[in-house]
């Protein structure tokens, strides 16, 4: 009795938490990315969801002289426009967010419930935004780069050759490289391998590898299949005739460019609803704005496909 008496002359660990206030984190989730591609991206607002991409017929018919200056007699020309054009439709990524009242007024501090589901469902469709942008078969970029902008590694793993190559496609102004997390450690070996480590730079406060110059920009979206991915040379801006970026300005309940939020109502079992969407497409100018190196391999077997 005395030894128990003994034991019990100090307040417990697990006792003494029941008057502790503990520290509190927002919800946490591990799928949310930098998204550095639509940081990277030039974003034009498009009036009433549609963009008409308009181009030359056939610049290689437009005639100039260079004669001597006595010359009289000059070329007549005109610049001829492709009678059909193609349209972007904006293309909407959307989900609802259902919140129960009783939830929202109990247990809304230190941290508001409602706005912290928006929070997150915002984040997950920003994420798949940035999917769609890489992989949507209708204005994704790998869906839209033009065959002869399509070339092959030379020996699987990704080679400074192979990133040679892509630059000879995008020569003009080229951007950046985009690329899976697994194929830049491939190319980061291979570099090794020959001994010539690429250098790194600063953007947005973040360090990149670089090729040439130009910085590998991460993003997990790029589809691995078969332990084989695809690395992608762009050129951005609609000044420069690159891939832009294209979004819905001005609607009703925006919270950032094409993001809007809307409450839906409270329905008879008090559960109150949020609709959350996204419009945004992806045009590329014109054909030399991108460029795709394929079977890239990055060691080790895995699939991955977002």
């Amino acid at each position: 009795m005395a030894d128990l008496q003994k034991q019990q002359t100090a307040l417990g660990d697990v006792a003494a938490r029941q008057l502790a206030i503990a520290t509190r984190t927002v919800p946490q989730i591990g799928t949310i990315t930098p998204r550095w591609l639509t940081h990277l991206l030039h974003w034009v607002p498009v009036e009433s969801g549609v963009f008409r991409l308009n181009k030359v017929k056939n610049a290689n018919h437009i005639e100039v002289d260079c004669s001597a200056r006595d010359e009289r007699v000059l070329p007549n020309t005109f610049v001829d426009y492709i009678e059909n054009p193609r349209e972007y439709n904006l293309a909407a990524v959307q989900t609802i967010v259902d919140v129960h009242t009783r939830v929202s007024d109990l247990y809304s501090k230190p941290y508001n419930q409602i706005s912290e589901q928006l929070r997150l469902a915002i984040e997950t469709i920003k994420e798949r935004q940035e999917s769609e942008l890489i992989n949507n078969k209708d204005y994704g970029l790998l869906s839209n780069v033009a065959p002869s902008q399509i070339i092959k590694t030379r020996t699987g793993a990704p080679t400074p050759d192979d990133l040679d190559e892509l630059l000879t496609k995008v020569w003009k102004e080229p951007g950046f490289f985009l690329l899976h997390p697994l194929a830049i450690a491939a190319f980061g070996r291979e570099c090794t391998r020959r001994g010539v480590p690429p250098p790194t730079t600063s953007l947005f406060g973040s360090q990149f590898l670089t090729w040439r110059g130009i910085p590998l920009i991460p993003s997990d979206k790029l589809p691995i299949v078969k332990g084989k991915s695809k690395i992608i040379l762009l050129r951005t801006g609609e000044s420069r005739q690159g891939v832009i970026g294209l979004i819905q300005p001005g609607l009703q309940g925006e919270q950032s460019p094409g993001l809007s939020v809307r409450f839906m109502g409270i329905n008879e079992k008090a559960i109150a609803s949020y609709l959350v969407s996204l419009y945004c497409s992806l045009a590329i100018l014109v054909d030399d704005a991108i460029a795709v190196l394929e079977d890239v391999e990055i060691g080790k077997y895995h699939e991955y496909k977002y």
